[in-house]
């Protein structure tokens, strides 16, 4: 039994040991336990105001020798990852396609060529005399309405009365057997009336002594086909082989400027601009001094367009033409008509000539409503010759004047 006793005993102790060696150690591990790492900025957030955004020196690092490099023609290397499709690579660049230079028909012949546009817009004034100059019997009522069907041609009231006077003599002295008698007599007398002894030629020709260009000074007013005109006078010109060269001075309008300029882009012929607005005398100075520096045969100048009325504007225009003539003589002054204005054309050109001494009349829009009188009228009135005409709105619808194909135009 006492034994029994001395092993409870032992027993009890060992109990006891135990329960406070647990009661020592367990509070001392759990200080000693490692607290968790602080966040890391950069990695585990977005760094802020007095973060070091470096990366963690821990991390292990590859060399350069573990990096894999693709393979050539391994398609993999370069393939987009799954689910995304690779960007389509940018169209490359392609350079605009430079505009095509025309090359303007010959100017020689034009006239005949387009004669059947003058013969329907002239049908009135050549018909009409022929029917009447037919007739058996040319009483003093048949000759009042020739009389009266060349006035409303435009022909005006002077050249009328010759007309019909010749007319008169020459069918009381050869009769008219015909149709065709009568339209080679009134033919002869048109072609004299129109008078081709008139030197219709273009001084277009460089001046190779003095080292310049010829110089062609367009005016007019605005609404006769003005800029148009010198477009189109460049195509004759570049057609006979001419270096050209174009002065846009009609500062005023924006669109005259470009207009031309494109005119000019077509057949490779440059233009001389300036600001909007500007002073036109210092454009038109410009281009003649660049015509001579680039050695060119022609320059040829639109000026703004004028009202006659307006006695300004006209002296501003004589300034261009003085400011020009400081480089030398101007070659040829071109006055701009409608000719569907008839009679009142006659205004304009008299205002024009006073100022800028035209020496040829450019007649516009003569395939339309206009009245082929109009060349005689405008050549007795200025003492100055038709020499060229433009009949369409095609770019080669300007013609050099030629008598014959006009009157035979005429007569249809």
């Amino acid at each position: 039994m006492a034994a029994v006793w001395v092993y409870i005993v032992i027993a009890a102790v060992i109990v006891v040991l135990a329960v406070a060696l647990a009661a020592y150690y367990v509070p001392r591990r759990r200080g000693r336990e490692v607290e968790p790492p602080s966040p890391r900025p950069g990695v585990d957030y977005q760094p802020g105001v007095g973060d070091d955004a470096t990366a963690p020196t821990q991390q292990p690092r590859r060399s350069v020798q573990d990096v894999g490099l693709p393979e050539p023609g391994d398609a993999t290397a370069t393939a987009p990852p799954a689910g995304q499709t690779a960007p389509e690579a940018p169209a490359p660049e392609t350079a605009e396609p430079a505009p095509s230079i025309e090359r303007p028909e010959p100017a020689a012949g034009r006239l005949v060529r387009l004669r059947s546009r003058l013969a329907r817009s002239q049908s009135s004034l050549g018909k009409g005399l022929l029917s009447l100059l037919s007739r058996e019997r040319l009483d003093d009522d048949t000759w009042e309405e020739i009389e009266d069907t060349l006035l409303a041609a435009d022909l005006g009231v002077t050249p009328t009365g010759e007309l019909v006077e010749r007319l008169r003599t020459r069918v009381r002295v050869e009769g008219v057997a015909d149709a065709d008698a009568a339209r080679a007599l009134v033919r002869e007398e048109l072609i004299s009336l129109v008078d081709p002894s008139l030197d219709r030629e273009l001084r277009t020709e460089r001046h190779v002594e003095d080292a310049r260009p010829s110089v062609v000074l367009v005016v007019g007013v605005n609404g006769t086909g003005k800029t148009t005109t010198v477009g189109k006078l460049a195509r004759v010109l570049v057609a006979e082989d001419r270096d050209v060269l174009l002065g846009a001075a009609d500062t005023f309008r924006a669109a005259a400027v470009d207009q031309l300029t494109t005119w000019g882009d077509r057949v490779g012929v440059p233009t001389v601009r300036g600001p909007e607005g500007g002073d036109p005398a210092s454009v038109a100075f410009d281009a003649v001094k660049a015509g001579i520096d680039q050695e060119v045969d022609s320059v040829v100048i639109d000026t703004a367009g004028r009202l006659q009325t307006k006695v300004g504007l006209m002296d501003e225009l004589g300034k261009v033409k003085r400011v020009v003539e400081k480089h030398g003589p101007v070659d040829e002054v071109l006055l701009v008509l409608d000719a569907t204005t008839g009679q009142n054309g006659m205004a304009q050109a008299r205002v024009f000539s006073e100022v800028v001494d035209v020496t040829g009349i450019v007649l516009t829009k003569l395939d339309g409503t206009a009245k082929g009188g109009i060349v005689v009228a405008v050549q007795r009135e200025l003492g100055v010759p038709v020499k060229l005409v433009g009949l369409g709105e095609g770019p080669d619808d300007l013609a050099p004047f030629d008598v014959e194909a006009f009157v035979d135009g005429i007569l249809g």
